[in-house]
């Protein structure tokens, strides 16, 4: 416990060199907002320092559970440093609802209770974009080392399917080597992204907020309108490709552009599973818009659906326009859709589509075992045999995130939010989507609900983030056994 601490202590002082994007973006605009950064970082850095110091003595070698509370409370913890700068820039801002937004910002979650956003000063404007920068960052880290601890992630097939360190489950500066591969990519798409947002009309800042947002699959935009602030369709093109890219697995791009090859994507069963879902889900909610006549013309309802049900079934959560007043099977389905789209190893929430794909070979295959009950019936996603164990944990992954839906439902009715906003805004919480139904929909989100409402919907995005088992482990009595 005192071991984690000490490197606690360490990640909150270098978590206070993030800052330092806010500070070059406030002086080179001017905005006023320079001594709130400077001074959130230096109060950030003696609270990690003194951490460190305090608790030096209990420096060691971190074992493989110490990972499931030094993630916990890393996310937890930097949520609250970087509420910092918010709470000095924005005086009337509750800690309650700043928590909410950097809690929002760093699991990639996208819901926000500020209003004004075109007004709010430029770097304080893209200190919540690189919040989900930041988080994308560390999802990606935590799919690679943490996760297949548990057993319950798709990286077990990329670990069969790939070469060298990939393949190994522990800490080691060879994961590390592979994380920073990652990372190269996903800066890479990054600055792809900026400049075709800039040639597509954004200006620089817009240009990397919302590239931020689309790589991290956030959502949090520089206007109170969203996306729709631009009535761009180029721009939309662009921040759909990013969306998509960011749905997959970056250890297929790793793998891509280390061979040089498309045949890393073309091999990987999710990404095909991904792309016929949110292709004939497009066709379907484009037919849907066009019979009912919510747009103008045929080429107007497929720009507004390719766009929205990709934004919300990848958990980005960008919105165009109310899709609340389209028939209600649209919503509805795409809030489903973001429980299964993304893949593991992506930027994206959810339940993940390999356990999905995981889910629907198990049920045939107890149907099959129901009619030859002698029968072995190996389960296979991408050519590989699944273990048995690795099934098991995600029937239990399952369990645990339907059962998590449901009572943090229940606590919302028990405070007073109605069915529709409690269900949809847990499900768009735990998801990391952002904009539900009802009060939590896309034009209100989140800012009507109380201090006791906001800190639930936090704890939801704080559960879906790290993958429920990752914070539920630590309430076993087993885990704090020596």
């Amino acid at each position: 416990m005192f071991g984690v601490l000490h490197v606690l202590g360490l990640m909150l002082a270098f978590f206070a060199s993030t800052f330092l994007l806010p500070i070059i973006c406030s002086l080179l605009t001017g905005d006023g907002m320079l001594v709130h950064f400077i001074v959130g970082a230096t109060v950030i850095v003696l609270i990690g320092l003194g951490l460190a110091l305090a608790f030096r003595r209990h420096k060691r070698e971190l074992k493989a559970r110490d990972g499931f509370l030094l993630v916990t409370l890393a996310w937890v913890m930097m949520s609250a440093a970087a509420t910092v700068p918010l709470l000095i820039a924005l005086p009337d801002l509750s800690f309650t609802d700043a928590y909410f937004e950097a809690m929002s910002g760093l699991t990639t979650t996208g819901s926000t209770v500020l209003t004004g956003l075109d007004a709010l000063p430029p770097s304080i404007n893209l200190w919540r974009h690189a919040l989900h920068w930041y988080g994308g960052l560390g999802i990606i880290v935590l799919a690679v080392a943490v996760l297949p601890l548990l057993g319950v992630g798709g990286m077990q097939v990329y670990k069969a399917e790939s070469p060298g360190p990939v393949k190994d489950e522990k800490l080691t500066p060879r994961i590390t080597q592979t994380a920073k591969a990652l990372w190269l990519v996903y800066a890479a798409i990054t600055l792809a992204g900026v400049l075709a947002l800039r040639a597509a009309g954004m200006d620089w800042l817009d240009a990397i907020c919302h590239a931020f947002s689309a790589v991290a699959l956030g959502g949090f935009s520089t206007y109170d309108t969203g996306v729709g602030h631009f009535d761009s369709a180029a721009i939309e093109l662009v921040l759909i490709v990013l969306m998509l890219l960011a749905c997959l697995n970056f250890s297929r791009h790793f793998m891509a552009v280390q061979k040089r090859s498309f045949r890393p994507y073309a091999r990987d069963a999710e990404a095909k599973a991904i792309m016929l879902v949110l292709g004939v889900s497009v066709a379907a909610v484009t037919a849907l818009l066009w019979a009912s006549q919510t747009y103008d013309g045929f080429g107007s309802s497929l720009r507004h659906a390719a766009f929205t049900v990709v934004s919300i079934a990848t958990t980005t959560g960008f919105v165009t326009d109310n899709y609340e007043s389209w028939p209600v099977f649209a919503p509805v389905w795409m809030l489903f859709l973001s429980c299964i789209v993304c893949s593991t190893g992506s930027t994206g929430g959810g339940i993940k589509m390999f356990r999905t794909l995981l889910l629907q070979r198990h049920a045939f295959r107890e149907m099959k075992m129901l009619l030859h009950p002698r029968a072995i019936v190996p389960i296979r996603i991408g050519g590989v045999v699944i273990p048995d164990r690795v099934v098991f944990s995600v029937l239990a992954f399952i369990f645990l995130y339907f059962a998590t839906v449901v009572a943090l439902t229940f606590a919302l009715l028990l405070s007073g939010v109605d069915l529709v906003s409690a269900f949809s805004g847990i499900v768009a919480s735990i998801n990391n989507v952002g904009p539900g139904l009802g009060r939590a929909g896309p034009t209100t989100q989140y800012q009507s609900f109380t201090d006791v409402q906001t800190w639930i919907f936090s704890i939801a995005m704080l559960l879906g983030r790290l993958e429920i088992f990752s914070v539920l482990v630590l309430f076993t009595p087993a885990f704090w056994r020596n």
